[in-house]
């Protein structure tokens, strides 16, 4: 009977741990993320380019920036306090192969984390769409994901980001 209370009395034991041990996970605040646009990697440099291209570029980082958010998956800052940095720094270069600028900009934003974005044009009908989330302080790429769409169309731009938004969520595994 002894043994009985005592096997009860661990698993009861076991059991708070198990709920104590998710709340405090569930409890710990989210990674600041500062989310930068989408660029554009045009291999076609020396086609006319199309006007709906910047506002697929926009649509993109809206959708994205609000999927981040609605699903919790980090904590996103306003870009407002850097956005006279940002658009220095992307007028002179890429953001994406700027030598840490964007560590920099990260960390003056008080971001933990960095998110670029950019999609490769191969031609009208290939193109693929990435994301990379780095730490702001150690450039140490801690997510990334990379889709290839197929059609230069809003339609496939969506479809895109919401494919490889949905792994994200599934898996969230790097995200906090």
């Amino acid at each position: 009977m002894r043994r009985l209370a005592v096997l009860a009395c661990t698993l009861v034991a076991v059991g708070l741990l198990e709920v104590w041990g998710s709340n405090a996970a569930a409890q710990q605040p989210l990674k600041r993320l500062l989310v930068l646009d989408f660029e554009l990697v045009d291999d076609q440099k020396d086609v006319v380019p199309f006007p709906e291209q910047e506002a697929r570029l926009a649509m993109a980082s809206q959708r994205l920036r609000a999927a981040v958010i609605r699903n919790e998956l980090y904590d996103v800052i306003d870009s407002a306090p850097v956005a006279q940095l940002i658009r220095t720094e992307a007028a002179r270069q890429s953001l994406l192969r700027c030598n840490g600028c964007e560590l920099d900009i990260a960390r003056k934003a008080g971001a933990d984390r960095i998110l670029l974005a950019w999609v490769q044009k191969t031609s009208n009908l290939i193109l693929n769409m990435n994301i990379e989330v780095r730490d702001a302080e150690t450039g140490q790429v801690v997510l990334a994901r990379s889709v290839d769409l197929r059609g230069n169309t809003d339609q496939s731009w969506q479809r895109g980001i919401d494919f490889m938004l949905r792994g994200i969520v599934e898996n969230k595994q790097g995200n906090r």
